[in-house]
């Protein structure tokens, strides 16, 4: 059920430490690997290949039915992906973990990997925004985002540096409130598991993870959200070890199949 709230805004310190290869959340990076489905066509040049695919942690559904899709089309491919904060991930491949591709939550996690020339012209290929996620009994009442400044109400938020934590800044600073939160979180998924498990009686996540808790929490919809949409940029990497695949990778992204995908799961187009 989505209400819409009043305004707000917020004073938040983080500290963040990026990790290094061992990626990022509360036990290291989500990985996760496509199964193949149903074939069409031999993947290019024959044999078994991996393509790797670094993603934001809010795309996790999304991508891992696409990376099914991919495998399906590509017998003999398989589809790896690290998902988790789209700062730590960027950090990562600047320090030279083996990645094909990079979807970012940022156009700024983006252009960490950008400034590095170890990625070239990303597209951007979806927008999210922000809702305010409330356990289903709702024990604290959040009927709006004024609700979250009561010190009596716990909140989590993500980090700074986290995509969804700029965006919170982004929107908060737009209103008005002072909301100190109890936890900072290193990406949206973490955010969202201190809702789901009654540790906290709100938090700032994105509308497509509200959706994909399928009624695990309410979501509360909020007009500041428009103020800090966030664009994904997506791209191959300049040391992909399996370039031409990434490049197929990225084109069933943007494609309509991608879309349709992504559209259901809550995002929007750009």
């Amino acid at each position: 059920m989505f209400r819409r709230l009043s305004r707000w805004a917020i004073a938040l310190p983080v500290a963040f430490a990026l990790a290094g290869l061992a990626g990022c959340g509360s036990g290291g990076p989500a990985t996760s690997t496509a199964t193949a489905g149903a074939s069409s066509a031999p993947a290019a040049g024959g044999g078994a290949k991996e393509v790797t695919v670094f993603a934001a942690a809010s795309l996790t559904g999304t991508f891992t039915e696409l990376g099914k899709t991919f495998e399906a089309a590509h017998p003999g491919t398989t589809v790896k992906f690290n998902f988790g904060s789209s700062a730590t991930l960027a950090q990562q491949i600047t320090q030279g973990a083996p990645a094909d591709v990079f979807a970012a939550a940022s156009p700024a996690t983006m252009k960490t990997v950008t400034d590095a020339s170890l990625a070239s012209s990303p597209t951007t290929f979806v927008r999210n925004k922000l809702m305010i996620a409330v356990p289903k009994d709702n024990p604290a009442k959040v009927d709006e985002l004024k609700d979250l400044a009561d010190s009596k109400v716990k909140v989590a938020l993500c980090a700074e540096q986290v995509p969804c934590g700029a965006a919170a800044i982004k929107a908060l600073d737009a209103a008005g409130l002072k909301v100190t939160p109890v936890t900072l979180e290193q990406d949206v998924k973490a955010t969202l598991t201190k809702v789901e498990l009654g540790e906290v009686d709100a938090a700032l996540v994105y509308k497509t993870d509200v959706i994909a808790s399928a009624g695990k929490v309410q979501g509360i919809a909020f007009p500041e959200a428009d103020k800090a949409i966030n664009d994904y940029p997506i791209a191959t990497l300049a040391k992909a070890p399996a370039g031409d695949l990434a490049k197929q990778f990225v084109d069933l992204v943007v494609s309509q199949q991608g879309k349709d995908v992504l559209t259901k799961a809550g995002f929007e187009a750009p």
